[in-house]
């Protein structure tokens, strides 16, 4: 039985996936860089203006990241981009699904979530929706 060939892909795709790798990969070093500091300094200032400074600024490198998820996007074709939105859309259904629930047990006592949680269940959720659909579509 004749096996299908793997897809490959083109140098114009390639070229397009390290661009985006090294976009990203640059705006986690600096939301890293900007992290750390913010991390060690802020909570010991005093309240006010300077502490809410230092301990926000690492959103610059997070809006980094969302400005090379972006560009990628403009990148894709019409089928990866459906793909990669169908896969988001599941992750916002399941994280939706996931804090609402939480949400009714917290009214029970459950302990209070900090929204970082959100993001953590949305970008697992995001990661297996992308990953299982990818397995499905070789089968």
């Amino acid at each position: 039985m004749h096996k299908a060939a793997e897809p490959r892909f083109s140098s114009h795709e390639r070229k397009h996936s390290q661009q985006y790798l090294r976009e990203l990969g640059s705006s986690i070093a600096i939301y890293i860089a900007l992290l750390v500091p913010s991390l060690i300094y802020g909570p010991e200032m005093p309240d006010g203006l300077a502490k809410t400074a230092v301990l926000t600024i690492p959103v610059l490198g997070f809006f980094l990241m969302i400005w090379a998820i972006a560009r990628q996007f403009q990148r894709m074709d019409e089928y990866q981009r459906r793909l990669a939105l169908e896969s988001l859309s599941l992750a916002a259904a399941v994280t939706a699904a996931i804090t609402f629930t939480y949400g009714f047990m917290e009214n029970a006592g459950y302990p209070r979530l900090s929204m970082f949680v959100v993001w953590g269940i949305m970008g697992s959720a995001w990661a297996i929706a992308g990953l299982l659909r990818c397995w499905a579509s070789k089968r």
